[in-house]
């Protein structure tokens, strides 16, 4: 009884990943309308999402990270390899309280690279692995199905996507490690008063949401791939 949603051509998989998708879509537009909304809303102390960063790092005893400003819409990041917090046209330059908690999250990221927090390392240290990986994973799967090698190539194919899943479900601690850390700094600091940390959470919260959908549809797919993959193999 359990298969039938197979015979009637529906897979419970796919349509869980089909859902993780929505979930994922969902959570893109939350952040993008709450740090709109904490935008339009300048912070007490008046300091610039750039002001607030290298407070931030002095504060944590942190003086070789640059900060630079970078084009774009929340295309703010850290570079562990340059040790550089860039930051967005909408952040470096506002006073707002998303630009500041936004500001202040890239920082905890800096703070984590400095004090040597594990699951960073671990980030980190696999991502050139995880870039090729995720680039060949189909590749390989594909290149099974189509010539028939499929209990060789798209096992190398699926072994190589968990890679990317792996990198995912590393990442949400690392977020969410971050948000905790830049809060906790705001708050304690006086950067923002307490109802403008509360604003803050919230847009820092909307975006973790991001990586969970993100991480959720990656372990969907991975487990849809090894489902179809033992049914091809039993077949």
């Amino acid at each position: 009884m359990g298969y039938g949603y197979y015979y009637y051509g529906m897979d419970p998989m796919y349509l869980l990943i089909v859902l993780s998708c929505i979930i994922a879509l969902i959570a893109q537009i939350k952040v993008k309308s709450t740090y709109s909304k904490y935008s339009n809303y300048r912070a007490g102390s008046g300091l610039t999402g750039a002001d607030a960063a290298r407070r931030i790092l002095e504060m944590n005893g942190i003086y070789d990270v640059i900060v630079e400003h970078v084009p774009g819409s929340l295309t703010d990041h850290y570079d562990p390899r340059s040790k550089t917090l860039r930051l967005s046209d909408s952040v470096y330059g506002s006073s707002s309280i998303a630009a500041i908690g936004v500001a202040a999250h890239e920082c905890g990221h800096a703070i984590q690279h400095n004090v040597g927090y594990a699951p960073l390392v671990i980030r980190n240290s696999i991502v050139p692995v995880v870039n090729i990986a995720s680039q060949l994973s189909w590749l390989f799967i594909l290149a099974g199905l189509f010539f028939g090698t499929a209990p060789v190539l798209i096992k190398v194919g699926i072994i190589m996507f968990s890679l990317s899943v792996l990198f995912q479900l590393i990442t949400l601690p690392v977020e969410f490690n971050a948000s905790g850390r830049a809060l906790s700094i705001l708050s304690d600091s006086g950067m923002l008063y307490p109802d403008e940390v509360a604003g803050a959470k919230k847009v820092l919260s909307a975006a973790a949401m991001t990586y969970v959908a993100a991480a959720l549809t990656a372990v969907l797919q991975l487990l849809r791939l090894i489902m179809l993959f033992g049914r091809r193999s039993d077949d």
